[in-house]
């Protein structure tokens, strides 16, 4: 009977051993697990630990802006969207809502988990019968079948673009849809207000926002600035609760061009009449402050959009003003006068005997278009003598006038520092000829930009001071160099303004109310092994004539029909767009004279 009765209470104290004995062996080994872990082994635990409570913030920048003189947007950022998808999380998903059918149909859901093949099909079969993948490449203007290749073509890739950059309603919409693995990204777009008119100065950007030509190229670096980083520690809340790094973002900087957008939008528009209405192939234009060497404009035509580029050639992107190089013709002899001026062989009250019209140069001709004679200095720019100017340039030592032509800026660049700007073809140490020297008084033996003839003319509104010139806006005239003396200058662009008078070059171009000086040119384009059909029309001058403020350049290349001389075809642009720059300027008239726009023909 004894045995019966402690049978009972030792099983009970086995028992409670037995637990006692388990709970310090769970005790001890969670001891151990948690001394290896946080002695042992504890970057894991740490990087497990960073995993659900660590999160890096990304402190994005805007592109910066550009602006003009006047503070008008030329080039701003604007928010979008970009879709893109991750096939592998689509695929995840498709296959268990499969799965999950196959389970609420009875089927062995376990062992379709394992047939591939079935699985696949059945995968293809769910993708095929939801519609909203249809609606997905309809709203994004994607054919369904590239859309279905992105998605269903590679499964293990994580990410794919679906489309860059769409509008906030477009985007609102997917976000509607809810498909799985499709998500949308924040980003911006840069969008240029003006268009065509200033789409050669700004240039554009590519689809990540990085420069790819003009101003956007060129200050790349500062318009871009720098992301920053904020890295944090969140609860199970997903509350902020310590802040373990940051690295400030770098501000980008905003971009003020010398560019005045209402001179700019007139400029543009006389070209681009200039380069229709005489069936030109292109043409460019400048507008430069005299007294600071600042580009008030820059123009050429074709153009295109920077906001659409779809239809933006490689021929119209470029930006011919700064590129394209041409042998500028006439529009140097006022510089032959100065030339002769400035070394003494000649007195502004000197007159040229030109008969009989021609002469030969080693074996070579020069010629004007008829005998004109006796000429005063004034008369040979009226006229645009070849034979006037040819013959000033013999009285000057090569070496001088070679050097002059240098020295005003012909073989260098303007200073615009712009992407693709050309220095211009003019290799001074090499041997000149006398023919080679009298052609180059008249504009042959060297080819220059747009850019450097406004150059030089601005040169001349600012009585013999050479500046380079700018695109940036700036808060003082920039340091010039004097290379002509300004009685010298002055005499000259006095007699410029004869190009506008009866019997002149341009007595078809009147500028209204103010005095203008200026020089027409028109030059044959070079072709192999000699010169051909096509032509170059130029008009170059500076105004008001009194005391220039502005220098106007408009180059019309190989203008159609029999209409090429460059008093007609770039001459009317020239007075509308002196003219009406000078007025949005408010410069004061010096001349009370209409402008208007005859049907003369004169050559150039």
């Amino acid at each position: 009977m004894m045995k019966l009765k402690n049978t009972p209470v030792n099983l009970i104290t086995w028992r409670f051993a037995l637990v006692c004995v388990v709970l310090v062996l769970v005790f001890a080994t969670l001891m151990a697990r948690a001394a290896y872990l946080q002695v042992i082994e504890p970057d894991k635990a740490r990087a497990e630990n960073a995993k659900r409570t660590v999160r890096v913030e990304t402190l994005t920048v805007q592109r910066g802006m550009i602006f003009d003189r006047n503070g008008k947007e030329l080039a701003v950022s604007v928010p979008v969207v970009s879709v893109y998808a991750d096939p592998l999380a689509l695929d995840k998903s498709i296959a268990k809502k499969v799965l999950r059918a196959a389970r609420k149909n009875g089927e062995d859901h376990k062992a379709l988990a394992l047939d591939e093949v079935t699985l696949n099909e059945r995968k293809i079969q769910w993708y095929a019968q939801d519609l909203r993948w249809r609606e997905l490449a309809d709203v994004l203007q994607i054919d369904n079948d590239k859309v279905d290749s992105r998605l269903r073509g590679n499964t293990s890739r994580r990410f794919v673009y679906l489309k860059r950059q769409v509008t906030p309603a477009v985007a609102n919409y997917i976000r509607q849809l809810k498909l799985p693995g499709i998500h949308l990204l924040d980003e911006s777009k840069r969008f240029y207000p003006s268009g065509e008119v200033s789409a050669h100065v700004l240039g554009f950007t590519n689809i990540d926002g990085v420069g790819i030509e003009g101003i956007e190229k060129l200050f790349e670096n500062a318009l871009t600035g720098a992301e920053g980083r904020r890295t944090i520690r969140k609860d199970a809340q997903g509350r902020e609760v310590q802040v373990l790094s940051e690295e400030q973002r770098v501000e980008p900087e905003n971009i003020e061009l010398s560019i005045d957008l209402r001179i700019q939008a007139i400029a543009y528009k006389a070209l681009k009449s200039a380069v229709l209405s005489y069936k030109a192939t292109s043409g460019s234009a400048m507008v430069v402050d005299v007294t600071t060497g600042e580009v008030l404009a820059m123009v050429n035509s074709p153009s295109f959009n920077p906001n659409d580029m779809r239809d933006a050639a490689p021929y119209k992107r470029r930006n011919r003003a700064i590129t394209d190089l041409f042998e500028p013709g006439s529009t140097l002899k006022p510089l032959a006068v100065l030339a002769g001026l400035d070394y003494g062989a000649i007195e502004i009250d000197d007159t040229v005997n030109t008969f009989p019209g021609w002469m030969r140069l080693g074996g070579s001709l020069v010629k004007d278009t008829r005998n004109h004679g006796e000429m005063s200095l004034r008369e040979i720019l009226k006229v645009s003598s070849n034979m006037g100017v040819a013959k000033i340039s013999q009285m000057l030592p090569k070496e001088y006038m070679v050097g002059l032509y240098q020295k005003v800026g012909f073989g260098q660049d303007t200073g615009t520092l712009m992407v693709g700007e050309s220095s211009g073809l003019f290799y001074p140490n090499r041997r000149w000829s006398d023919f080679e020297i009298a052609t180059l008084s008249y504009g042959y033996a060297v080819s220059v930009s747009t850019a450097q003839i406004a150059r030089l003319y601005a040169t001349f509104g600012a009585g013999g001071i050479s500046r380079p010139l700018t695109i940036l806006k700036q808060e003082k005239p920039q340091e010039g160099q004097r290379v002509f003396e300004e009685e010298h200058v002055k005499a000259v662009v006095a007699m410029m303004e004869s190009v506008f008078e009866k019997g002149g070059t341009a007595t078809n171009v009147k500028v209204d109310g103010y005095r203008a000086a200026g020089k027409t040119g028109t030059s044959k384009k070079a072709v192999a092994g000699g010169y051909g059909d096509e032509y170059v029309g130029y008009f170059a001058g500076v105004a008001p004539a009194s005391d220039p403020r502005l220098a106007v350049v408009v180059m019309v290349n190989e203008p159609g029909d029999d209409i090429y001389y460059g008093g007609q075809t770039s001459g009317p642009a020239f007075a509308e767009i002196m003219s009406n720059s000078l007025r949005i300027l408010n410069v004061a008239p010096d001349k009370d004279r209409v402008a208007r726009v005859s049907e003369d023909k004169n050559d150039a």
